[in-house]
């Protein structure tokens, strides 16, 4: 287990694979899952002889569970203490879903050599809720109703989640993978329901209009067009103009969780990305 304790004495666990000074891929997971859902990705990139790392989210996955602080300023906060110990320089960050919000706020914020290129994927910003600026988000009530179903019975929304809209199982001929949704729930029940609770406030509410105007490095945002949890008219298609040197590649068809459904076709992109 290798664990990092930030400032405020929050326990942080993460994984740190392949050579030191290879350049580094930093991923940043969605809600409400761990470093475990970059499975697929941590060891393609490492094959390719990068060193990769991924941290669970303080209060999820293995963690410390405190019940403090979940908010996109102390998350990011979290990640750039852990670049600064693990003294990462010219990497690349990785974010999914709230993940991709974590990143977003990181890049913006980092400092000068510290991140070469960004990519978010199915990502949250610029904001999800529904405000008279943005007229096109969520109402409050979608996110009042994740957390009374969050609250009521964890357990049995953690198996509806992802057996239907998450990885588009509900759409979809073949209809659920089994382990597929096992296999979230089980990093879903790891992380403590208090920072998941708060979590949705986080991921949903945080305006990130101003880091995504922020970020100097090449970015790639990479969006399904049948993502049902994060729709691509109100992410993707907003943050793509607010980047300074942003591209946006859309997968027809694809859901929410695409990097999971159809990693052979993603990491391979994000790799030409990389090296370009």
């Amino acid at each position: 287990m290798t664990n990092f304790t930030t400032r405020d004495g929050t326990r942080i666990f993460y994984k740190d694979w392949g050579p030191k000074n290879a350049q580094p891929i930093f991923f940043h997971h969605g809600w409400p899952l761990s470093a475990d859902d970059w499975d697929a990705q941590m060891l393609f990139f490492l094959d390719q002889g990068y060193r990769v790392i991924a941290h669970d989210r303080r209060g999820h996955g293995r963690s410390e569970q405190t019940d403090q602080r979940h908010d996109m300023d102390t998350y990011s906060a979290d990640v750039a203490e852990l670049v600064e110990a693990l003294n990462l320089r010219n990497a690349v960050h990785i974010g999914h879903s709230t993940g991709g919000g974590e990143a977003a706020r990181y890049v913006a914020r980092a400092r000068p050599g510290r991140v070469a290129k960004a990519v978010l994927v199915g990502a949250v910003p610029p904001l999800m809720l529904q405000t008279p600026a943005n007229p096109g988000g969520a109402p409050r009530s979608a996110f009042d109703e994740l957390r009374r179903q969050l609250a009521t019975n964890r357990a049995q929304f953690f198996v509806d989640f992802p057996s239907g809209p998450f990885y588009g199982f509900n759409r979809r001929m073949g209809g659920v993978v089994q382990c597929v949704v096992q296999n979230w729930w089980r990093q879903a029940m790891m992380g403590a329901a208090k920072a998941q609770y708060d979590c949705i406030k986080a991921f949903s509410e945080t305006d990130f209009t101003e880091d995504l105007k922020a970020i100097a490095v090449p970015t790639l945002v990479m969006h399904g067009d049948d993502d049902q949890i994060v729709p691509i008219a109100d992410s993707a298609e907003l943050s793509v103009k607010l980047l300074k040197r942003g591209e946006l590649k859309v997968y027809k068809g694809l859901p929410h969780g695409m990097l999971t459904t159809d990693a052979g076709r993603l990491n391979p992109d994000i790799l030409e990305f990389i090296r370009r």
